[in-house]
């Protein structure tokens, strides 16, 4: 694998370029010196450290939409924060009953002169939360009046009935503090519905995250209750983590799951017993939220990642592939899995080796499937980008040789090209979509782009090349688009026109696939079409 790096335009300040040294790892044991703490904590490491610190910060800066305490300044005005005794209020108790439970924080004023402020129950009369101001009640409070080196106390009581059905995973909101040029907050989370509880612990930057499985370590997610994430549940290097079949993890907004450089993650779902993460608002009304959460971002590693039977929904980058520092040539497998739902896209994957078996990746934001410099295998994968929330110019799959990412070095920040090899099979599967072009391609010179797409059906004004054998450009006639029920009617052009000799026996379903494959995920079967399952 070519995988090299170089600047194609920097944003301000003077030219700076980057190397990435290609490496194969075998078995590479990094637990001594690359661990996630360190690189993020410390940066007495010498270069190596730099680079893998700015490029941890900048990804951060770019996805996270966590939300901190900070003060956004208007027009020119200097702008003074207040300090508070906390950034959250967490009520960290799983409530078995109707409850009320009070804490309490304090807003200091480090300046010389009396401050005055305004401060609001950011969810109002709505809320489950109330706060008492220095002994007064209210949802806003006008004016209040910190004197100079002093604090005022904001008491915050949140009432429970863990009964309700409706009642969120993660109960949250945040009590805002507006001063003229300044704006701050104070974030309010309890605990909703019984599950277990992922919430931050450490900071790093602008990331809330907790170290779920430490180097070494082998973790194991149950199914005996939901786990629910707070900000980012990090994999560190050597660490493991398994997601038994079954299980359902619910991410609130801005969060995810990170598999750090040489952590492992195994989702083992079953066709009875699928893992599902999506995110925490399960209400019907946030059903069509489509950026609940992050992702599940996947850095480079020396074992295979393994995804089997998971349904990832409502995110904004269903399963981000990374390689943060160098390209390492592990996969990651995804089988008889469903990703759907995202706001941006289904599979972005970036200096990566991904192999994909009967998947369903469809109704994505942007692209459903950005490949981008790797090695990419994908058999009877269904990608249908259907996605009516908004326009979309992005064709349902592209394949390029190159990404783009804004660096940070010291107090400059670059765009930067990463460049190398990118080799793409597609095998009996269905690209289509409401784009007359729903599959693209993009090459720069100095590194190579091979594709070649075996009996698929294909959206795109020209398949006659060498690219695309045996490939046609017909509807697929799925069951119907609307409910994403990409079963095949009786007259589809993708029925006994796959090729043979895949070692793929069963469809998404678990269907046997008879005789000669049909193209796609899903395996024809002359059933009612109430009866059609769909995996969702």
């Amino acid at each position: 694998m070519n995988y090299n790096v170089f600047l194609k335009q920097p944003r301000r300040g003077k030219t700076h370029e980057v190397q990435i040294t290609p490496h194969k790892a075998e078995g590479r044991n990094v637990g001594s010196d690359k661990g996630f703490g360190r690189d993020c904590g410390h940066t007495d490491r010498g270069k190596s450290s730099v680079a893998v610190i700015t490029t941890i910060y900048t990804a951060l800066v770019l996805v996270l939409a966590l939300t901190m305490p900070s003060c956004h300044r208007n027009n020119n005005a200097e702008g003074v924060k207040l300090e508070f005794s906390a950034d959250t209020v967490l009520f960290d108790t799983v409530f078995t009953t109707i409850t009320s439970s009070t804490r309490s924080f304090t807003v200091r004023n480090t300046t010389s002169d009396p401050m005055t402020v305004d401060i609001v129950l950011a969810g109002g009369t709505h809320s489950y939360y109330s706060i008492n101001v220095d002994g007064v009640a209210g949802t806003k409070f006008r004016n209040v009046e910190i004197p100079a080196h002093d604090s005022i106390f904001v008491f915050v009581k949140v009432n429970i009935n863990p009964t309700d059905q409706n009642l969120p995973y993660l109960v949250t909101d945040s009590v805002m503090f507006y001063q003229k040029d300044c704006t701050q907050s104070v974030q309010l989370v309890a605990f909703g519905q019984d599950a277990h509880f992922i919430i931050p612990d450490h900071t790093g930057g602008s990331l809330h995250y907790n170290i779920v499985a430490h180097e070494h370590e082998h973790v194991h997610w149950t199914n005996d209750k939901p786990w629910v994430i707070y900000g980012w549940a990090v994999v560190d290097s050597l660490g493991k983590l398994t997601i038994d079949p079954g299980t359902k993890v619910y991410v609130h907004n801005g969060g995810g799951i990170w598999v750090y450089r040489y952590g492992n993650i195994h989702i083992n779902g079953t066709l009875d017993e699928p893992v599902v993460l999506t995110g925490d608002r399960l209400e019907p009304f946030f059903a069509n939220d489509y950026a609940q959460w992050n992702s599940l971002w996947i850095n480079e590693g020396s074992e295979d990642n393994l995804i089997e039977n998971a349904i990832i929904s409502n995110s904004s980058y269903g399963i981000h592939l990374e390689a943060l520092e160098e390209f390492t040539g592990n996969k990651t497998i995804i089988n008889n899995s469903v990703i759907h739902n995202n706001q941006v896209m289904g599979v972005r994957a970036e200096g990566a080796v991904l192999e994909m078996n009967n998947c369903q990746v469809s109704n994505n934001g942007q692209y459903s499937l950005a490949l981008m410099v790797g090695d990419f295998t994908l058999n009877h994968v269904t990608v249908a980008n259907y996605f009516s929330q908004s326009s979309r110019n992005k064709p349902a799959v592209a394949v390029t040789n190159n990404f783009d990412k804004t660096e940070v070095v010291g107090d400059q920040a670059y765009l930067v090209t990463y460049l190398g090899d990118a080799n793409a099979t597609f095998n009996n599967c269905i690209i289509y979509g409401t784009l007359d072009n729903e599959f693209g391609t993009g090459k720069k010179e100095g590194a190579e782009l091979n594709y070649t797409l075996h009996n698929c059906i294909v959206r795109k004004d020209s398949l006659n090349n060498e690219h695309f054998i045996n490939c046609f450009n017909k509807n697929p006639k799925f069951i119907a688009t609307y409910g994403q029920n990409y079963n095949l009617q009786e007259d589809s052009p993708a029925i006994d026109a796959g090729m043979e000799g895949l070692g793929i026996t069963t469809d998404i379903l678990g269907r046997p696939r008879n005789g000669v494959p049909d193209i796609g995920a899903y395996e024809y079967y002359p059933i009612p079409e109430e009866k059609v399952a769909i995996r969702r």
